[in-house]
């Protein structure tokens, strides 16, 4: 979440509230105007409140046009019915809401089959509020699990986390948070992820575990798990070292099972112990619902997992928070009966189809060179040709924004910090027509791109790059 900061000046301005939004005072023949930034004496009438805040999201972006978030922007109308009939549901009072208890253990058995799991009913799963919190619990697992083993030298030694500079801003964070080096293997010409010799180069007895992404969010593009699960299977033969891997898979889990049927990642690869996914992403819920499971309970400690029964019951739960609502997770098990196999693989194709479609005409325009294609994740990114001198990324990704179009432009992480790139992430909703408008706008911003001097060197006020 973003920091914020308080207004130095309470009431320094006032919302502007127009007399037809009704219940106007009879006398001054409108609402007093509430202060900005302090709570208002009085209430306003709902109509009122309604549109004031209607009115000021209108400033907002248009989220089918962001093809920066990988977050669903789209569900269709019986799923936000569905969604408001569960908004009141606390997720974590299993006792009083079985039902939607029960949906979230369905779909940990649907993702345990999906993935693969040799005995999915061995498998340990929760819903979580996304892929963060996810990728959180599945460190915390790792490192309890090597305290366990280390118990005669744990807490003197320091664990470590193995892991590609590409990692998203949550693996930072679980290092700081609980003091665990991470170890980062750098990116290297033209590889953009994670090489497995040199993450299993960097292990040694105080590592917890290797961090394996499913889609990259700089490019779209897969790490190589069964090569970095064979890795660590032949350091285990050189050193005994026994170095499990978790599977960040926040976009690809959902969609390699479709797409990609014989690539092995998951838990048919004994040394993969756990997996997340963001079912806000291509698990196509809004947001936020992520999951993380586990292979079996060996993997998953128990003195982690918590024990409440003031809410009635006896309720084990393994979570960074407490209470949030259920009405993620009932569409997220919507979405798994209303789609099926079937429906999720003509989704996910049709999403591959067009970043695959609009990679290749960016390309074709001669003014870009593509790093990915879109054929992993439905998600590509590019960088201006050798010969562009007249603009750089920063410059297209701002014009875009003047046609109401978000795309972020980034540098890369070390040590390709010299790489600045334009990522395109599609989804669901984001379809071939948009896709040909999408290409008609940035054909018309090169027109005038082109004529420039040379880059601007304004970046700040181009679109950064946000997970």
């Amino acid at each position: 979440m973003a920091l914020h900061r308080g207004s130095k000046k309470h009431g320094e301005r006032r919302i502007s509230v127009n007399p037809f939004f009704g219940d106007a005072d009879p006398v001054s023949g409108m609402t007093e105007a509430p202060a900005t930034h302090r709570m208002p004496e009085k209430p306003l009438a709902p109509s009122t409140a309604y549109q004031v805040v209607h009115d000021e999201l209108m400033l907002d972006g248009n989220a089918r046009l962001n093809l920066a978030t990988f977050v669903t922007t789209w569900m269709e109308p019986q799923a936000g019915v569905l969604m408001a009939e569960c908004l009141d549901k606390n997720m974590i009072d299993k006792d009083e809401y079985p039902r939607t208890a029960e949906l979230e253990r369905r779909c940990v058995a649907m993702l345990a089959d999906l993935w693969n799991a040799p005995d999915p009913s061995a498998v340990v799963g929760c819903s979580t509020t996304g892929s963060s919190e996810a990728c959180m619990l599945a460190g915390l697992a790792l490192k309890r699990r090597w305290s366990k083993r280390n118990a005669d030298r744990y807490p003197g030694a320091r664990p470590n986390l193995v892991m590609g500079v590409n990692v998203q801003v949550c693996w930072e964070k679980f290092c700081d948070f609980w003091e665990v080096e991470p170890r980062l293997v750098p990116m290297a010409g033209d590889r953009f992820h994670l090489d497995p010799r040199a993450a299993a180069d960097l292990c040694d007895e105080n590592t917890i575990g290797v961090v394996g992404i499913l889609g990259s969010t700089f490019d779209g593009s897969y790490e190589p798990i069964a090569a970095l699960c064979a890795e660590l299977d032949a350091l285990k033969e050189r050193t005994g070292l026994d170095i499990p891997v978790h599977v960040d898979g926040a976009s690809g889990a959902m969609v390699a099972p479709f797409l990609d049927e014989d690539l092995v990642w998951d838990f048919r690869l004994p040394r993969v112990a756990s997996i997340n996914t963001s079912g806000h992403k291509y698990g196509l819920v809004y947001p936020g619902v992520g999951w993380a499971l586990w292979r079996d309970a060996d993997a998953l400690p128990e003195e982690l997992v918590f024990r409440v029964n003031y809410l009635g019951g006896d309720m084990p739960t393994f979570a960074l928070n407490f209470s949030r609502p259920g009405a993620q997770v009932a569409a997220q098990y919507y979405t798994f009966l209303r789609l099926g196999r079937e429906g999720y693989r003509a989704v996910q194709r049709s999403t591959r189809a067009v970043a695959t479609y609009l990679a290749g005409k960016i390309e074709a325009l001669g003014d870009f060179r593509l790093l990915t294609r879109g054929d992993q994740l439905p998600v590509f990114a590019f960088t201006t040709a050798d010969h562009v001198s007249a603009y750089d990324v920063f410059d297209v990704s701002r014009r875009l924004r003047e046609y109401g179009w978000l795309v972020p432009a980034y540098t890369f992480p070390p040590d390709r910090e010299d790489l600045s790139v334009l990522r395109v992430v599609c989804r669901n909703g984001f379809s071939h027509d948009l896709a040909d408008l999408f290409l008609a706008d940035l054909t018309r911003a090169l027109d005038g791109l082109r004529r420039q001097q040379g880059p601007t060197g304004d970046r700040e006020t181009a679109t950064g790059f946000h997970h």
